[in-house]
């Protein structure tokens, strides 16, 4: 699979989901779609980050855009952290790191002084045509959600 470029489709890809939903890339096609990558269900910037997409979500939604999470936890982790927080988008789990390595969000961090691979948290904004219209790598938490709001406002 060759990563995603900006102004090129997102090639088809699955993932299961929360709500016994099965995710497909193929069967967005004409909806505006934000795919965030977050490294870890229940820990402080993932769990602020959820509550920033959750608390704007109508917005996001009167703007057509679907939200989802996508991490490499468990269902029963997404269930979990999605009940808990109240999160009204599903969450993905890309245990086997399709969508991460198609993404290229995978990458060597340091944790407690050991490297170690994980994901860096990233945000794709895909237009209705299935063509990938904006990127965020190395996103910081706060004031995130709305800047991925005011670019899908803009499409």
């Amino acid at each position: 699979m060759t990563n995603v470029k900006i102004g090129k489709p997102i090639p088809d890809f699955k993932l299961p989901g929360t709500s016994d939903a099965e995710f497909r890339m193929a069967d967005k096609k004409g909806k505006i779609v934000v795919l965030y990558f977050y490294p870890k269900d229940n820990t402080p910037g993932c769990t602020r980050e959820s509550q920033d997409f959750r608390d704007l979500y109508p917005e996001f939604a009167g703007a057509g855009a679907e939200i989802y999470g996508i991490s490499r936890d468990s269902l029963k982790s997404h269930d979990n952290f999605k009940a808990k927080y109240s999160l009204p988008f599903e969450l993905l789990s890309d245990a086997d790191e399709t969508a991460c390595k198609l993404f290229d969000v995978i990458k060597e961090k340091f944790m407690y002084g050991r490297k170690v691979l994980g994901i860096e948290r990233s945000t794709f904004l895909v237009g209705k045509d299935g063509v990938l219209v904006r990127e965020w790598r190395k996103v910081r938490v706060n004031g995130h959600a709305e800047e991925v709001l005011e670019a899908v406002r803009a499409l």
